[in-house]
């Protein structure tokens, strides 16, 4: 039950003690927002008042008008941008146009202008291509969704971006990863205010990690390269892709684009930034992971794909995915079984 002091019907909602202390916390919404972007971490900030800390939670646009989700919620707020004053915290969300289509000077200048009157300014999954365009990020660190990463780096080559985090902070500028990756961006943001207990407690009742176990790489394709310019590389490429459990040793490599492997090795780095064994140890975790998915035993699975054991598989996925195989395949299995029901082997471990 929300604290009786909170007013979910229009106006500022004030969140926990209304004492002085309260850290104002001010999204950003605009028409096409993504609707988890924002309910994700205000729910974070408003379980956080159940333990003691002080949060005002309010909604703005840049003109002050009310804005429609991308699921067609209408999203009521509480102003425009031009108008917060003392704000802790300035909260970008994300929509999937911003990845894809220019971003309007009115949403830059507002951002812009939110993030100046901010203590900081954190944004979620692609509000980051917001926060570049407005050049709140030239010079730093930071991630958005694993789709649009290289879109984002290419697109602002003055921002560093770390495609596998879940969130990066750089200075008092803060970015998460794709929509849920928010909430782990709010956990943090309450640890910092009012220390890792009370952050705990929220993660706990929300039933969500404290710390997400693994970067992107978890829930994205282990690789995620463009395609090479190259025909006779796109050749050799998508021989590994469709077969990964062929002989594709460097010399064999080498042998199907009628090349030296030297040769072979300079273009793999020159167009796709990675050595030739690499790459194919990509394309073999990346079809672990679907046959996973299919519900393939680990030790298939390695198999099928030519990775051999499933010890080597479980150290290419530590190394990869940030998770072992086993554990990937719990997270993330379909849910034809009730996550409930008590599995017909004990929870013994998979071989």
């Amino acid at each position: 039950m929300l604290p009786s002091d909170q007013d979910i019907t229009g106006g500022g909602r004030r969140v926990g003690s209304a004492t002085a202390g309260v850290h104002r916390v001010t999204a950003l919404v605009f028409d096409g927002m993504t609707m988890l972007d924002l309910a994700g971490p205000f729910e974070v900030f408003a379980e956080a008042a159940k333990f003691g800390a002080r949060y005002e939670l309010e909604v703005r646009s840049g003109d002050g008008a009310a804005v429609r989700a991308s699921t067609g919620l209408l999203v009521q707020v509480d102003g425009a941008v031009d108008a917060a004053t003392d704000v802790g915290t300035a909260l970008v969300v994300g929509g999937d146009a911003l990845a894809v289509r220019p971003i309007s000077a009115d949403l830059t200048a507002a951002a812009a202008t939110l993030s100046r009157t901010a203590g900081r300014t954190a944004a979620v999954c692609t509000g980051a291509f917001v926060l570049a365009a407005a050049g709140l990020l030239d010079g730093r660190r930071a991630t958005t969704h694993w789709q649009h990463a290289r879109l984002l780096s290419a697109a602002f080559p003055q921002v560093h971006v770390e495609s596998d985090a879940i969130f990066v902070r750089d200075g008092t500028i803060f970015t998460s990863a794709g929509v849920s990756a928010g909430i782990d961006l709010a956990l943090a943001l309450v640890e910092r205010d009012h220390g890792a207990e009370i952050a705990r407690s929220v993660a706990q009742s929300l039933v969500v990690f404290l710390q997400r176990p693994g970067g992107q790489s978890q829930f994205s394709p282990s690789l995620a390269l463009p395609r090479p310019r190259t025909p006779v590389l796109r050749q050799v490429i998508d021989a590994v892709a469709a077969d990964p459990a062929d002989d594709h040793s460097v010399p064999a490599l080498a042998a199907r684009a009628h090349v030296s492997p030297r040769h072979l090795s300079r273009m793999f780095r020159q167009e796709l930034g990675s050595t030739p064994s690499k790459y194919v140890e990509g394309v073999r975790v990346d079809a672990a992971i679907r046959l996973l998915h299919a519900g393939k035993s680990v030790t298939a699975s390695a198999r099928q794909v030519g990775i051999g054991s499933p010890e080597t598989l479980r150290r290419m996925f530590l190394a990869r995915v940030g998770v072992s195989p086993r554990a990937y395949q719990q997270r993330f299995r379909t849910t034809e079984r009730d996550s409930t029901t008590v599995p017909d082997d004990g929870g013994r471990p998979e071989h």
